[in-house]
């Protein structure tokens, strides 16, 4: 097991207050699962992730997508980092203000250079899928 993958288990029941991203601390979801290429997360929405409609706004749904994407690929301990080169996400339902997300973000293909994944936010009470993300990244040191 490599020392990144390590620390995350380490962190599994805890906050983000820890991760290397910003975003990631200012969103603050709890880790619930960590394995090499895979990671899940549960975040309570905040009224400054909402919009008008007190409804979690596509933007930040994006956000927790690229972000989940991220940490995923990061697990592997290889001590790159990747930024995404796209990120296509699809909207299926609203939530609220108050509730809570289950984020489950899997990588699909990592390669020396480019990689591929997805990311689902599901609202935790319903199992109903809110938003499923899929994202090309490239590896920020090829």
């Amino acid at each position: 097991m490599n020392e990144t993958l390590n620390f995350l288990k380490s962190q599994i029941g805890q906050d983000a207050s820890k991760s290397p991203s910003p975003v990631m601390r200012w969103l603050n979801p709890t880790i619930i699962h960590a394995e090499e290429g895979e990671v899940h997360l549960e975040l309570k929405v905040r009224k400054e992730f909402c919009n008008p409609l007190d409804q979690l706004h596509g933007g930040i749904s994006a956000s927790i997508i690229d972000d989940a994407i991220g940490v995923a690929l990061y697990s592997y301990g290889d001590g790159v980092f990747h930024s995404s080169i796209n990120l296509s996400v699809d909207y299926f339902s609203g939530i609220q203000v108050g509730h809570v997300v289950n984020i489950k973000a899997k990588v699909l293909k990592k390669g020396r250079r480019l990689s591929n994944a997805v990311c689902e936010i599901f609202h935790k009470d319903s199992n109903r899928l809110v938003a499923r993300g899929t994202s090309n990244l490239i590896n920020g040191q090829a």
